[in-house]
């Protein structure tokens, strides 16, 4: 039977979700511990990091080294499209999201993320458009219209993930806090939080710390950390996961104004051993609504709404990187005494860097190919 879908949401009240792992086995009519799908592998990548489909069908790829492709369902690459900007390339850094415009059929505008490179050996992340000109097959006047402020030194985390409202309004922009804890807490940088800006990049008008001024005044959340992954489901809740520090991922609804606790709490530890307190020692930040630990290093997300997988419709399928999973985070789980928990995931045998839903509701798949520069794109299709 088909699940409910992830609807008033909003109403799900924060709670701590301590870090046991749920991981179901799938079983389906086609017999016990097999996938309801069948994976094909379509094309060859090199550390591809976001795909998004065209209106013809075909779709747009990223990758790390900073390259965007034309990738044919059957399988066909195009040559590097010219026109992308230049990307810091290392670490977690380089070419990350496409998303089109929401006016892409008159615009042909596409939004790209990627870190820059700044003075004294540091970086952030950045975001850009330009008009895609199929025709001829390259990128025109792509113009940096968004930066994290500061830059800072290290290779990690970005964020820059992106979403646009339902009606095309708004852009939301996930920013990672840069493995440097405190700015996700710093009203002075837009680092460690969900933004909200408006098309052309600037803040939007209301955000919650807007009195603050600039950089503040692009903030929709703060107390985030790497969220990779951000997504609206059909009644027009906003979803983000993110990765905690040694433990600790969460996956929750994005509230305006809230505060997620980070570095101050976290369902997880510092790397270097340093205990952190959990979110229920201080109720004033936000608990997620499910996390990890172990941790499942969850990457792309979607909401699913399409006919191909039924029983998925209003699950989140978020892709795991460490866990090397799709893992699947849904309503219909009473007997957890909770509202929203990891109902399945599948073991994919690769580390899987992003989930997109195709327009006839079959879902693919990128695997990152971190290990030898590789990556492959899958199309999972319902098992016959």
């Amino acid at each position: 039977m088909t699940k409910p879908a992830l609807l008033a949401l909003a109403a799900v009240g924060p709670a701590l979700l301590a870090g046991a792992t749920l991981a179901a086995h799938a079983q389906d009519e086609a017999g016990p511990g097999l996938p309801p799908f069948e994976a094909s592998p379509v094309a060859d990548l090199k550390e591809p990091w976001a795909m998004t489909f065209l209106p013809d069908g075909r779709l747009l790829v990223t990758e790390k080294a900073g390259t965007l492709h034309v990738v044919t369902q059957e399988g066909d690459v195009s040559e590097a499209i010219p026109g992308t900007p230049e990307v810091d390339y290392g670490g977690q850094g380089g070419l990350g999201d496409v998303v089109l415009a929401p006016d892409f059929a008159e615009s042909g505008m596409v939004y790209l993320t990627y870190a820059e490179a700044g003075e004294d050996d540091t970086r952030g992340a950045a975001m850009g458009r330009g008009r895609l000109d199929l025709e001829d097959m390259r990128l025109e006047g792509f113009e940096t219209i968004w930066r994290q402020n500061p830059k800072v030194t290290g290779r990690g985390h970005y964020g820059h993930r992106i979403a646009f409202s339902p009606d095309g309004q708004y852009l939301f922009l996930t920013s990672g806090e840069r493995q440097k804890f405190d700015p996700a807490q710093d009203l002075s940088t837009n680092l460690g939080g969900i933004l909200r800006l408006n098309p052309d990049g600037t803040p939007a008008e209301g955000n919650p710390w807007a009195e603050e001024g600039s950089p503040a005044d692009e903030r929709w959340t703060m107390g985030n950390r790497n969220p990779l992954g951000i997504a609206f489901a059909p009644d027009g809740t906003l979803w983000e996961h993110e990765m905690g520090p040694k433990g600790g991922d969460e996956f929750q609804l994005v509230e305006e104004g809230a505060n997620y606790g980070y570095p101050i709490v976290s369902n997880g530890d510092h790397y270097d051993g340093r205990e952190i307190p959990d979110h229920d020692t201080q109720p004033r930040f936000r608990a997620p609504e499910e996390s990890w630990n172990p941790v499942i290093s969850p990457a792309g997300m979607i909401i699913y709404s399409g006919e191909a997988f039924p029983d998925w419709q209003g699950d989140a399928l978020i892709g795991g990187l460490s866990s090397q999973a799709l893992v699947i985070a849904t309503r219909e789980c009473p007997d957890r005494g909770r509202e929203v928990c990891e109902e399945t995931r599948y073991d994919m045998g690769a580390r899987v860097r992003e989930v997109e839903q195709g327009p006839d509701g079959t879902v693919w798949v990128l695997e990152d190919g971190k290990t030898d520069d590789a990556g492959r794109l899958l199309h999972l299709t319902p098992r016959g």
